[in-house]
């Protein structure tokens, strides 16, 4: 089967589906290169929408992904973005693999093409010629024949012409041989001619033409071929990535077999437990009888016992009914006269200077969320403590390891002070360790807070209270219940808008006493060696080379109280200040 022999004389029809055969490809690439864009396309939304499921971090968001359920989510979504990664991956392959090697052959292919048939119109061209040539020799020689027949006619009628002299029949005789002659000549040419058209039609329909044919028909024979390549290879593209996927797919399930209900609830529980013991019950109360009735220590609407009676004039007097109780409606007791209640206050007062502390406590209560979290119910207190105290651990350690890091750079200085100069680390050293002591200095106070919440020390000590200003309102418990009394008759947690306003109240009343406190006499004075930044409660800011006044010297908590003035007074580091104490101090 050959179109050499099959197809002689089919020239212009081959050349239609030759140009057929490579529009196809063509049209083949194209639809691949669509597969292409829609595969991007397809991925890139897949990965636009994992992105927009995914929680956003430092958000509220983030936090409520701990739970099973959601992390299966978030597996899920990470699954999908892979998936959306082997979809690009199609896209890259059919691409290089497919489309550009496509584009590339049928580039090839054109060319070979048209060579081929530049050659069958030049054999043609050939062969037409060689029939013009025969052509014109065989109208030359029908042409000499004729001449000379009519010369010999012509020369036949002289000679029997008798009128006509010897001299032109002569003539007439050597005319007609003459056109013999050329007719002879015509027929040789014309024989020759014959015969030389007759060798090349032969040569061109049985050697150049099936040979022209044979190559086009091979080079379509490969196009087919390489066609049938492309489409294996578009399936060979999908099939590689088919493990991948089911890996992902493989992943989402295992997410979704992770859910565990149990731990979920478990989970809502740490979340919301608040650690509190459900309220007792209610007692009777006697209308009948005439004496003040009485409220029992495990009602709901009772103060927190006969200790703390004198707490009721700072937004006790009225009862705050607990979760999913009534109030009771039956009429209200009638108050203490509030100045009773301030003269048992007064006369339980612990030191003057614990009203500062107080006051301090009073614009914590009144502002933003306290530092140590006492807003929360016990359970919640404990674990945002517990979560400060690990962060804190952490930045040490990440502050520790860069000191380390800049004392090893220093060494290396010392040995070899052409890479630098072991000085320009001493700030850095002092900056670090003053982070350091920052950070140790924040970890005590919120392990103090955790201790006292956790049940460990019954309350906190005075060095707790210098490591936090805000601290300072609980080493007395009187004033700790007057500042601050965040717990419920039964021991839960609650907070009042009147507690608030007569909280604000009590302040402003004893703003007088306050500033009618003798300042602690100086005891020396102290040098600044490093900037101490004081941003908790209870401490100063000082800057280096500073010289201030020493009130009261370090206890072995790692603090001294220093003054500026008659009003800037407070705690700063005992390794940051070189103190020189008085003679009569020191002697005292």
């Amino acid at each position: 089967m050959s179109w050499g022999t099959e197809l002689w004389d089919q020239f212009d029809n081959l050349e239609k589906h030759t140009q057929w055969g490579i529009d196809i490809l063509e049209k083949y690439i194209k639809f691949v290169k669509e597969r292409t864009e829609i595969e991007i396309s397809y991925a890139k939304q897949l990965r636009n929408l994992s992105k927009k499921y995914q929680p956003k971090r430092n958000s509220k968001e983030e936090e409520e992904y701990k739970y099973t359920s959601c992390k299966a989510f978030i597996s899920t979504l990470n699954e999908m973005n892979d998936y959306a990664g082997q979809h690009e991956v199609i896209s890259e392959n059919m691409t290089s693999q497919i489309t550009v090697e496509l584009t590339r052959y049928v580039q090839e292919l054109k060319q070979e093409r048209k060579s081929h048939f530049h050659d069958g119109r030049k054999a043609q061209q050939h062969i037409e010629t060689c029939w013009k040539q025969l052509e014109s020799s065989k109208r030359r020689f029908e042409r000499d024949c004729k001449e000379a027949d009519r010369a010999q006619q012509y020369f036949e009628k002289m000679d029997a012409d008798i009128n006509v002299t010897k001299a032109d029949v002569e003539k007439a005789r050597q005319q007609a041989q003459l056109r013999h002659q050329m007719a002879e000549d015509s027929k040789a040419d014309y024989s020759s001619t014959l015969q030389k058209f007759n060798h090349e039609q032969h040569e061109h329909y049985y050697t150049h033409i099936p040979s022209i044919f044979q190559k086009i028909q091979e080079m379509d024979e490969r196009r087919i071929v390489r066609i049938g390549e492309s489409m294996k290879t578009y399936a060979e593209v999908d099939r590689q990535v088919i493990p991948i996927i089911g890996k992902c797919l493989d992943g989402i399930a295992k997410a979704a077999e992770s859910i565990d209900q149990k731990n979920d609830s478990q989970l809502v529980i740490e979340a919301y437990k608040s650690g509190f013991e459900p309220p007792g019950d209610i007692e009777f109360e006697d209308y009948t009888q005439p004496m003040k009735r009485t409220i029992s220590e495990t009602s709901l609407s009772n103060s927190r016992g006969d200790s703390k009676t004198e707490l009721k004039f700072a937004g006790k007097s009225k009862g705050k009914l607990w979760p999913f109780i009534k109030k009771n409606k039956s009429p209200k007791q009638q108050k203490e006269p509030l100045s009773h209640r301030f003269n048992e206050f007064m006369t339980s007062k612990p030191k003057i200077h614990c009203f500062r502390s107080l006051k301090r406590g009073l614009s914590l209560k009144l502002g933003a969320g306290p530092e140590d979290f006492s807003n929360l119910p016990p359970e919640q207190r404990r674990k945002k403590l517990q979560q400060k105290v690990d962060e804190l651990n952490k930045e040490i350690q990440k502050e520790m390891d860069q000191r380390d890091a800049i004392t090893k750079m220093k060494d290396v200085y010392v040995k070899n002070p052409q890479m630098g100069d072991p000085g320009s680390l001493d700030h850095k050293l002092i900056e670090v360790g003053q982070n350091i002591e920052k950070l140790r200095l924040e970890v005590q106070k919120f392990e103090a807070w955790l201790t006292e919440v956790e049940g460990r020390l019954p309350v906190r000590g005075d060095q707790a209270r210098r490591q936090s200003g805000m601290y300072e309102a609980q080493t007395a418990t009187s004033v700790n219940n007057c500042a601050q009394d965040r717990e419920s008759p039964d021991g839960s947690y609650t907070e009042e808008q009147g507690q608030e306003n007569e909280l604000k109240m009590m302040a402003t009343d004893f703003d007088d006493e306050f500033d009618d406190e003798e300042p602690l006499p100086t005891i020396g004075t102290c040098k600044a060696l490093y900037t101490f930044e004081g941003q908790n409660e209870g401490t100063i800011s000082i800057a280096e080379g500073e010289i201030l006044y020493v009130i009261e010297e370090d206890k072995g908590d790692g603090w001294t109280r220093i003054r500026r003035n008659e009003d800037e007074e407070g705690y700063v580091p005992t390794s940051y200040v070189e103190v020189y104490l008085d003679k009569n101090a020191k002697d005292s």
